[in-house]
């Protein structure tokens, strides 16, 4: 009996063991299936990262090989602070499908889950990528670096003839051409060496006109014999006759048959037209002559390239057969037309020509090295990417991540490089090769967060809804933002740039302005009314341009004329104000004739045209003043002006004054100093008539009791 009890407690225990090892065995599977799970390895494709599989193979859609995706060496989350909380599961195939549950795509392959910090580091503009991948991608980079902006314009030059040294050889005399010197096209000559021998019968009868004013008796009429050799000596001059030949004639007294012609300058016979025997008539061209000691070279330089031309800027020629040396000159001049069929401009150089070496006629090889700024932030031309409304570069940052930054480009530079205005600092890496991947990559990922995150269709309408004013604050942002910037000085506000910086004509800090004040600001002033150029149709004042009714001429703006600041050192005496419209003779010698009547010049008898429409209208005027002198007056007092004064930069506003910095209502341009605008006295008598001193009460007299 006992051991019956015995045998059965063995086998409880035998079994409960059992039971116990197999469940603890349970669960060490358990554990390690899971941790095989998580620990398990996916596959992506380097060209198309939104390929994610759990086995490695080939890419569905180019057929690469799959790379495995490198995973952080965190471990196994574990339940608690370090555990990834699951955001939603992704398809590997389809962009921006997305579910809270696994299962399968519509495309019938499984969904990856997506962590939350994933989703962050997804929603981030910086991409990350493994370094294997980098590698298969071919991605390299060079770095930001600051430099001379220098730009070198290539282009080919013709060799012309100095204008300047051209001389053509003429006659002032009917004649026949007796002996030739000079018989042969392209022979140098030097200044006075002769040319021709010519006979006229008119330079004959002038060398005995001056030998019969020579023998003529002093004793009867000095005066007279004086006068007529002098007359006969200038009709020798007037035929060009040298002043030896004159001495030579006054000591042999006796006229020569021909006349020996002489070189004016020295230089080249480019054309000749006369041989001997020939009958020449009085102006007829028979040489020209040229000197060849300074060359031109016209060069064709393009619309884009004209803002790195600047006069004295030195330029270089090569020639095709003197390839071993080259020839330094300057611009001189750049032509204000650009050819209407190669859109280019011509460029003027001047060279010495040592030697003759540049030719009339042959092409040259033309070197202009320009340098805008010493120092400038560039960047390589592969490193950008162009689209339609934006330049993007991507910098690469550590741990295999890159930031694509939209960037501002100036002028390009030498060795395929461009200044970078805005986007880029000093020392960043960018990256040079394979950055269109990137970009597709970065453009994946905005558009699956568009999928992912729409915009709300209520939103506008709370947008709305809230009222004008929060619309106000809406637009304030972008209605702020400068569309332009143009130069203060009214002269220059025609111009817009599309960069902060210096004005390039005045050398005058930029002003930004947006698009509301540029519409408002006319360049060069209101225009009050459009007039004929013609001073006899002065009278003609139309609203809007056109055509002169009287003569068909295309009338003329007429701008107001800024008001002259007051002389605050004039004395007692105040000016005679002049009368509007106020009448003058249109010759400037004549500005003394004055009038408020239209009429006509009492000295030329020409019609009397208002001062508007002369130069010499100030003159006018103050003659007007002399003419009708005010009686004196006492003066008041000079209103202090604040230090500073602002004031706007435009100088038809410049009764826009204030003591204290802000926007001119007319224009919204900040106001600016009057120590740094031209018309700073006109706003200073402005602000004295603003701002008048009060007249000192008259003290009352005090009666004693």
């Amino acid at each position: 009996m006992k051991s019956k009890l015995v045998l059965i407690i063995i086998a409880i225990i035998a079994v409960g063991g059992a039971f116990f090892i197999g469940r603890s065995t349970g669960h060490k599977h358990a554990a390690t299936g899971e941790s095989s799970q998580a620990a398990k390895t996916l596959y992506t494709c380097g060209m198309h990262p939104n390929v994610i599989q759990d086995e490695p193979g080939n890419c569905p859609i180019c057929g690469m090989k799959l790379t495995p995706i490198k995973r952080s060496t965190g471990g196994t989350p574990t339940a608690g602070a370090g555990e990834r909380k699951l955001k939603y599961y992704k398809s590997t195939m389809i962009p921006g499908e997305v579910r809270d549950t696994p299962g399968k795509d519509s495309m019938g392959m499984d969904m990856v889950p997506v962590y939350e910090d994933e989703a962050a580091a997804a929603d981030a503009a910086t991409i990350s990528i493994d370094p294997v991948t980098i590698q298969n991608m071919g991605i390299r980079s060079a770095t930001v670096t600051r430099g001379p902006l220098r730009r070198v314009i290539r282009t080919v030059g013709t060799i012309d003839y100095n204008e300047p040294a051209l001389a053509d050889v003429t006659t002032k005399f009917k004649g026949w051409i007796e002996k030739l010197y000079v018989d042969a096209t392209g022979k140098q000559v030097h200044k006075g060496e002769p040319l021709f021998e010519i006979y006229s019968p008119e330079l004959y009868s002038a060398q005995t006109e001056y030998l019969l004013a020579l023998r003529g008796a002093p004793a009867t009429d000095p005066a007279g014999r004086n006068a007529l050799l002098e007359s006969a000596r200038l009709k020798l001059k007037f035929f060009d006759i040298s002043d030896e030949q004159i001495a030579e004639l006054e000591k042999t007294r006796q006229p020569t048959k021909t006349l020996r012609v002489a070189a004016p300058i020295d230089g080249f016979v480019t054309e000749k037209m006369v041989v001997e025997g020939m009958m020449t008539e009085a102006g007829m061209k028979l040489y020209r002559l040229a000197d060849l000691g300074l060359v031109w070279v016209y060069a064709e330089v393009y619309e884009q390239d004209l803002p790195f031309i600047q006069l004295g800027q030195e330029a270089l020629v090569t020639l095709s057969y003197l390839s071993d040396r080259q020839f330094r000159g300057r611009v001189t001049y750049i032509y204000p037309t650009v050819d209407e069929k190669t859109r280019t401009a011509r460029v003027r150089m001047e060279f010495h020509n040592p030697g003759y070496l540049l030719k009339p006629g042959m092409f040259a090889s033309v070197q202009l090295r320009a340098e805008l700024e010493p120092s400038a932030l560039l960047v390589p031309d592969m490193a950008i990417l162009r689209s339609g409304e934006k330049n993007t570069v991507f910098v690469a940052l550590d741990g295999g991540k890159f930031d694509p930054r939209t960037v501002t480009l100036g002028p390009r530079a030498e060795d395929d490089m461009y200044q970078v205005l805005s986007g880029l600092n000093d020392g960043e890496r960018v990256v040079t090769s394979g950055q269109f991947m990137l970009d597709s990559e970065s453009q994946l990922r905005e558009a699956i967060q568009k999928m992912l995150h729409p915009k709300k269709p209520g939103a506008a309408q709370q947008v709305v809804a809230e009222g004008s004013a929060s619309v106000q604050k809406t637009e304030s942002p972008s209605a702020a933002e400068p569309h332009s910037y143009v130069c203060p000085m009214p002269e220059h506000v025609s111009i817009e740039y599309q960069h902060p910086g210096k004005c390039p004509l005045c050398a005058m800090t930029l002003v930004p302005v947006s698009a509301a004040t540029l519409a408002k600001m006319q360049p060069g002033g209101k225009v009050e009314h459009y007039t004929c150029p013609m001073p006899e149709h002065s009278d003609v004042k139309l609203d809007k341009p056109g055509k002169c009714p009287k003569c068909a001429m295309t009338l003329i703006p007429v701008m107001p004329k800024p008001v002259p600041p007051a002389d605050p050192h004039a004395g007692h005496s105040a000016a005679a104000p002049v009368t509007s419209p106020l009448y003058t003779c249109p010759m400037e010698e004549h500005a003394d004739v004055v009038s408020d009547k239209p009429g006509q010049c009492p000295k030329c008898e020409m019609k009397l045209v208002e001062t508007s429409q002369v130069k010499h209208a100030k003159l006018a005027e103050d003659n007007w003043r002399k003419q009708h002198p005010a009686p004196p007056t006492e003066s008041p007092p000079q209103a202090a002006v604040p230090s500073p004064l602002y004031t706007c930069p435009m100088a038809s506003h410049a009764h826009i004054v204030s003591d204290k910095p802000g926007k001119c209502p007319e224009c919204e341009m900040k106001l600016v100093e009057t120590s740094q605008v031209k018309h700073a006295k006109q706003a200073e008598e402005h602000w004295r008539k603003q701002h008048p001193t009060p007249t000192p009460a008259t003290a009352t007299p005090q009666h004693q009791h």
